[in-house]
């Protein structure tokens, strides 16, 4: 089915159903909730979406798209090695910061599974293509331990998305969600992953898991 074209009226409702889903969750969010919030009819929502599903699709679309340019250019400006990774790992924290519902929407829709999971995968493939080539060309180069570059994906992805995301069990957990703190959350998660994928140091040593 044909996406359709883009309006200031789908943009309006698209941003509103972002904003919801990413903060509140989808299944607690209704289109009527939606309406009263932009000051529209439901009629014209399903006018444009003709389900809430539709609708979440779209807003996954859009999102996959938006998150994928983000990384893309900042890989692009990106320096080598371990650079990349940092730089990857300092956007995603710049975007929990200013952009917290789009984030909050790749965790609902990991929490929803398929289809809506198998949708933003499929959305990102180009990106994650271009992480596992990274990182494989690293663990031949022997800059990183070889181990499988698609289980180091999904565990770099798991602890990035719950440091910069997970507001509410990180203050269970004694941290404190400020501004000041997310940057030393970020500091300790890129220590942690440059000792977990056996980056090598200046002096070309390559640390072990633990740092040892």
């Amino acid at each position: 089915m044909a996406a359709p074209p883009i309006t200031p009226t789908n943009e309006r409702i698209l941003d509103t159903a972002l904003t919801s889903f990413g903060n509140r969750g989808y299944d607690v969010t209704s289109l009527d909730d939606l309406a009263n919030t932009l000051g529209i009819r439901k009629q014209t929502i399903l006018y444009w979406f003709p389900s809430k599903e539709a609708l979440l699709g779209a807003v996954i679309d859009q999102s996959a798209a938006e998150l994928s340019g983000v990384l893309e250019r900042t890989l692009d400006r990106a320096g080598p090695g371990w650079e990349r990774v940092e730089a990857i790992v300092k956007s995603v924290f710049r975007m929990a910061a200013r952009r917290p519902e789009l984030l909050g929407l790749v965790r609902e829709v990991s929490r929803l599974g398929p289809p809506a999971s198998t949708r933003l995968l499929d959305g990102l493939q180009p990106l994650l293509g271009r992480a596992t080539g990274f990182l494989e060309a690293e663990m031949r180069a022997g800059r990183m331990r070889k181990q499988d570059p698609r289980v180091v994906l999904l565990a770099a992805y798991s602890a990035v998305l719950g440091m910069a995301t997970e507001v509410e069990v990180l203050r269970a957990m004694g941290f404190d969600p400020s501004a000041r703190d997310l940057v030393r959350r970020r500091k300790q998660l890129l220590e942690f992953l440059r000792s977990a994928v056996g980056v090598a140091d200046d002096s070309g040593y390559r640390l072990r898991a633990g740092g040892v």
